[in-house]
């Protein structure tokens, strides 16, 4: 039977610490580990804007036929000029609506297959989902350094160096805002070198602009993705609506091919609607449905951005309550002022993060990412205490 050589696969690490967590009857216990928004209460609420826009959805949809594999074009339409401003003209970008930021990389990752692209670049650490995405299209992933956890800093000589050594045609993975799991993005100055870089190598950059929003402002945000795509004749940029509109379980998303003109973007489509088709044929209407509304309504649109910046700002606020403690036994939290969006790694050891979780029910990722909007009121200050603790108790 073909299914005998089938492998039980090991469970999914978050999802144990997911039900670890809710099986610790603690009161003190603080969860780091999921990245989904919380707010101070525990709760990852839906966004009034997108509440009031479900309510129109459901007033005056009067069908459910399909809408063809390029899912919404109202949709796509709708957030090109919050991605990409006036970098990338009409005749070199095309997109289709995907399920979700990860339905996006997929198709990316399909497209530069079928180009003939055999490896991408990944800076470490990166997303846990990014390295089985690309393997699974057949793109082999090689890893580089990018980051220094110590002192929570872009490690940009090695990345340049890395891209350096990249072989003409190979594909490099960019984190557009708000670094899974570091936090840690480049400055202004940072972006030009990776952009120059980048097209010196010609290799295709794929942008991941999964948190738009959640780190500056919206057009801040998208200022690397801007500098990288106006370097190069092609690129990608795969867009998730989950953490920015709070549509986690709609499974809304974008992917943008840039070309460089008209009929070369064409053929490019093409591909990317044949890729989509064979995929998932049509992609889910209802979440991409209600960004449109609220993207297309103006009073909507502000009741939304002002909702955006509310998340930001208890993401900022906690940071800098982290940041406030400065040296919590040998980690420094200072430079978490400094990080951007929902997440920060620490260097901390296995053993030491599952004493954490044992002495004092703190849950965070094995890696030492934890999630900052994870955080109640008064959480931060036991987290620092938490720290000192494991100092004095020697763990290593």
């Amino acid at each position: 039977m073909p299914f005998h050589s089938l492998v039980a696969q090991p469970a999914d690490s978050l999802l144990r610490l997911i039900g670890a967590f809710r099986a610790d009857l603690r009161v003190h216990k603080i969860d780091l580990g999921v990245g989904v928004f919380r707010d101070d209460a525990g709760h990852t609420p839906v966004m009034a804007a997108i509440k009031q826009a479900e309510m129109r959805l459901i007033a005056t949809q009067d069908s459910k036929r399909y809408l063809g594999p390029e899912g919404d074009k109202g949709f796509t339409a709708l957030l090109e000029p919050m991605v990409f401003g006036d970098t990338v003209t009409a005749d070199r970008l095309c997109g289709v609506q995907t399920p979700g930021g990860t339905g996006a990389l997929r198709l990316g990752a399909e497209l530069l297959a079928k180009a003939g692209v055999r490896r991408i670049l990944v800076g470490q650490p990166s997303w846990a989902n990014h390295a089985p995405v690309f393997a699974a299209a057949g793109i082999i992933v090689v890893a580089h350094a990018a980051f220094d956890m110590i002192g929570q800093t872009l490690d940009l000589p090695a990345m340049l160096s890395a891209i350096g050594q990249a072989e003409a045609g190979d594909a490099i993975l960019l984190h557009g805002c708000c670094h899974n799991p570091t936090g840690i993005d480049p400055d202004a100055d940072q972006w030009r070198a990776i952009a120059a870089a980048v097209a010196d190598s010609r290799i295709v950059p794929f942008v991941d602009l999964a948190y738009q929003g959640l780190g500056d402002d919206m057009a801040s945000d998208a200022a690397g993705t801007r500098a990288v795509l106006s370097a190069v004749p092609f690129g990608l940029v795969a867009y998730s609506c989950d953490k920015n509109f709070g549509l986690y379980r709609e499974r809304t998303g974008a992917l943008w091919a840039t070309a460089p003109d008209e009929e070369a973007r064409d053929i490019v489509l093409s591909n990317l609607l044949a890729l989509a088709r064979a995929n998932w044929s049509m992609p889910p209407d209802h979440g991409a449905a209600a960004v449109r509304i609220v993207l297309e309504n103006e009073r909507l649109a502000a009741d939304w951005r002002a909702e955006l910046d509310g998340l930001r700002g208890r993401l900022q606020r906690l940071r800098g309550e982290l940041a406030a403690i400065g040296r919590a036994g040998a980690i420094d939290l200072a430079p978490l002022v400094h990080g951007k969006g929902m997440f920060a790694t620490l260097p901390l050891s296995s053993g030491q993060i599952e004493w954490l979780r044992a002495t004092h029910g703190i849950y965070m990722a094995g890696s030492g990412r934890i999630n900052i909007a994870g955080f109640a009121p008064g959480d931060v200050a036991r987290f620092g205490e938490a720290l000192v603790d494991l100092d004095r108790a020697g763990v290593a």
